[in-house]
Formats: C-alpha cells, structure tokens, sequence
C-alpha cells in the first residue's frame, strides 16, 4: 500500500470515528460476486462541503472515488483511487492554494473474528502489517472509505510553489542573554 510515512489509514480520522461520515455510500458484502465488483462514487456539493470541513482545508471540489471490490475468502479485497481538488493556505505565505489530491486505495475488510479463534490466529498471520479493518453488519462504507484516503492523501503543511520559509535575520550585535553569566565566569586554569 502507498502511504505517506508515519500515516496509515487506520483511524486516520479518529476524532470523527463517532460521528457519521459526511459522505456514506454503504454497500453490502454479499453484493460482491465471486468474479468482484467495481464502483465508481461522486460526491456532490453539499458533502464535497461537509468532508472539507471535517479535513479542515478550505474547500474540496470535484471528489470522486472509483472502487474494485474482491473476495478474499470470508474478506473483502478494496483497491482503487479517490481524487480531488482541495483548497488550503500555503503555510508560509497564506496564500489560497489548489493541490490536485490522487490517492490509492488499497484496503482489507473482514468479519470481526475473536482474537483466540482460528480464523483470527489465521488473520493475524496473514496480515503481519495491518490487521484487516472490520465488516459491520456486513457492509462497508465506500464513502467514508474514500473520504478516510482523501485526508490521508492531504499535504498537512502546503506550501505554494516556489515559496520557501526564510528564518528573520538575527542582529549579531545584541549581546547574548546569558553574556552576563559568561562574564562572571573563571578563565580556564584561574582561582
């Protein structure tokens, strides 16, 4: 799976795992034939407005999701891609700022299988990386699957092209807060 370093999709947005997911396309597992399955979501303005606000940029535009869903045996294989255009503020210059977002999709999905089970020894074998995310009721959320890799595919520090963080000059000529104390102390080998 690409993922940025030090950043997995799993609870990626753990702040709103409570709450609903702005944008729900729930689709039930045994939808997903032997020979798989593809999906292809848009979100409309008003959830396009509602997942922004919860990834806390300034807009999200033209969000998509496109989806291929296979059986692993009792899981579900998810690979795919969600795009977008999303607006935030470079963060040096505070610039408004557009970054096309492409993020792939690559996720497991499983029944919740007790720990001591052998179907969840199994798993936790398979899976050494990431144990696979759990089937609720038997479905999965593809839009909240989509908008969960949208946040992760978010640059968290934009900056516009070409614009790099140039540290204030420092003035030489003020002393040194602590010169005082290096006054008062001894020169090496005096009493």
């Amino acid at each position: 799976m690409n993922k940025k370093p030090g950043r997995t999709h799993s609870r990626a947005v753990s702040a709103a795992a409570s709450a609903p997911p702005p944008w729900s396309v729930p689709l039930k597992a045994d939808l997903v034939a032997e020979t798989g399955l593809h999906r292809d979501i848009v979100a409309s303005v008003d959830i396009c407005a509602a997942v922004a606000a919860l990834a806390e940029v300034r807009d999200v535009s033209d969000l998509k999701a496109s989806f291929d869903l296979s059986r692993a045996g009792d899981a579900l294989h998810v690979t795919g891609r969600v795009t977008a255009k999303v607006g935030q503020n470079c963060v040096v210059s505070l610039e408004p700022i557009e970054t096309a977002i492409d993020e792939p999709i690559d996720v497991l999905f499983a029944p919740a299988a007790a720990e001591d089970s052998p179907a969840g020894e199994e798993r936790r074998r398979k899976t050494e990386d990431e144990p696979p995310e759990p089937l609720i009721d038997g479905t999965i959320d593809l839009g909240a699957v989509a908008t969960e890799f949208l946040i992760l595919g978010i640059e968290p520090y934009p900056r516009k092209e070409g614009v790099a963080f140039a540290p204030p000059d420092v003035d030489t000529e003020i002393p040194h807060p602590f010169a005082a104390l290096q006054a008062l102390k001894k020169p090496p080998g005096g009493d």
